[in-house]
């Protein structure tokens, strides 16, 4: 069976609304990853939903959900070595091939959603692989949401894995390293939440050293789209009290972008604003941006 987080018994899903079906999308590598597909009908839009380096879809399914309720197309895949996908755990080959994997995912949404463009919303790292998507293919973006997005992280390795890094990028690409994210309470402080975490067997703990690389060539990315003009629209959600994520670096970055953004703060919660008690302002802030810079089918 698929692996799906816990649902509160208050807040099931809308009634019209299915659950997710879970499909596989076969890249242009051959990699066949496990992606969930929300197709309601009379769509209004096309959502991409990229989850973080350690977390996969399944964090995620309650709002996907949410977003299909209201009338959005939602793809949301687990990201090639993480979550469903049992091949090259924590793995990929470059930064180019998690580019291609993230084209692929908007051709195929587009295709099926009957859309021209889509909206990505990206959850930590998964911000910084939605900003490399909407520099390098602005025209099929409508808008981008980055909640609590890893664009400056706090945490960083230590110089000596740094070094053992390097030496494996030459010698053992393939090489394990540890996600310095391995404290449930760094991503939630909602009991029932860091439950699920703890319980969760999909969660990854490590990447491998050229996967770091990849992720290293994204910053490129980020400083282009700053760049930018015109850029898509994109709003920032960011958690007060977030651990993980340089909310100040952040802000500075937002308020320098040349497009229409939006900044929203919620002050008491942490970095996985999905996993919040009251998780209704963060997914009404999401599909109310989307609303707002609709691009219809």
């Amino acid at each position: 069976m698929p692996h799906r987080f816990d649902r509160p018994p208050d807040a099931p899903y809308p009634a019209a609304v299915p659950t997710p079906a879970i499909e596989r999308i076969r890249h242009s590598d051959g990699y066949e990853a496990a992606v969930r597909w929300w197709l309601p009908p009379n769509r209004r839009g096309a959502v991409l939903y990229l989850h973080g380096i350690q977390s996969h879809g399944g964090w995620y399914e309650h709002g996907g959900t949410e977003l299909a309720a209201r009338g959005y197309a939602v793809l949301m895949p687990d990201r090639r070595g993480s979550g469903l996908n049992d091949v090259d755990r924590g793995h990929a080959e470059s930064c180019d091939r998690l580019l291609a994997d993230g084209r692929e995912l908007i051709d195929a949404l587009r295709a099926r959603a009957g859309s021209r463009r889509v909206h990505l919303v990206g959850v930590s790292w998964g911000g910084k692989w939605s900003v490399a998507l909407a520099t390098t293919t602005p025209d099929a973006v409508a808008s981008m949401t980055l909640v609590a997005p890893g664009l400056f992280p706090r945490l960083d390795l230590p110089l000596a894995n740094k070094f053992r890094i390097a030496w494996s990028l030459i010698a053992e690409p393939t090489r394990p390293v540890a996600i310095p994210l391995n404290d449930p309470s760094m991503f939630t402080r909602n009991p029932a939440r860091l439950a699920e975490l703890q319980r969760d067997a999909l969660r990854l703990f490590d990447v491998t050293a050229a996967f770091l690389l990849a992720s290293r060539r994204m910053d490129r990315y980020v400083a282009q789209f700053a760049r930018m003009h015109p850029a898509p629209p994109t709003q920032f959600l960011l958690a007060g009290r977030d651990v993980i994520i340089d909310n100040t670096r952040t802000q500075s970055y937002a308020a320098a972008l040349r497009s229409p953004t939006r900044i929203i703060e919620f002050p008491d919660a942490s970095h996985t604003l999905e996993f919040e008690s009251d998780p209704a302002p963060f997914r009404r802030a999401i599909a109310d941006w989307m609303d707002a810079h609709a691009d219809a089918p």
